[in-house]
């Protein structure tokens, strides 16, 4: 397992100009190891956990990381996760600070996880990691999602992956 390093991220096929055509192979049970991995931080406001801001959000984040020459589309992730019902934090991997963005770093073990369905199951999913960590014997620590394509791009594709990230207790 290399440091910092995610399952590849094929952005070839994008038939919608939006999102590429996600291709799970290699993400389901992938084991990550990140040393002061860099992630720009953003968070959106929500209503019962309905986010109101992504678009506005996401489009400012990803705008300041493509000036900043920090993306690296093979390696792309966000990982989001509602800190309460009222506010999410979004996670974007980058390569180098970003300027004008709150910046973070991630160190630890993480186990990733495919999920294929609507976007109403991630209390569910959720549920699930925390079993399948506990069964293990390693305690979830955070659990984050990384949404794979929008709910627009989903319908254009078929399916919605949803990607299942979680971070070992004490990782």
């Amino acid at each position: 397992m290399e440091t910092n390093r995610l399952p590849l991220f094929d952005d070839s096929v994008n038939l919608t100009g939006c999102c590429a055509r996600f291709n799970p192979e290699g993400w389901d049970h992938a084991h990550l190891h990140f040393e002061d991995k860099p992630f720009l931080r953003a968070t959106t406001r929500s209503i019962a956990h309905v986010p109101l801001d992504m678009g506005p959000v996401f489009t400012r984040a990803l705008g300041h990381a493509e000036a900043a020459g920090a993306l690296d589309p093979h390696q792309s992730i966000v990982l989001s996760r509602d800190l309460s019902a009222f506010r999410g934090e979004h996670l974007f991997a980058v390569t180098r600070p970003v300027p004008a963005e709150e910046m973070i770093t991630l160190s630890g073990d993480f186990t990733t996880r495919v999920f294929e369905g609507p976007y109403s199951e991630v209390r569910h999913w959720h549920r699930q990691l925390e079993e399948e960590a506990a069964a293990k014997g390693r305690p979830a620590g955070a659990i984050w999602f990384y949404y794979t394509s929008c709910p627009n791009c989903a319908k254009v594709y078929g399916k919605n992956y949803v990607i299942g990230v979680t971070q070992s207790q004490g990782g």
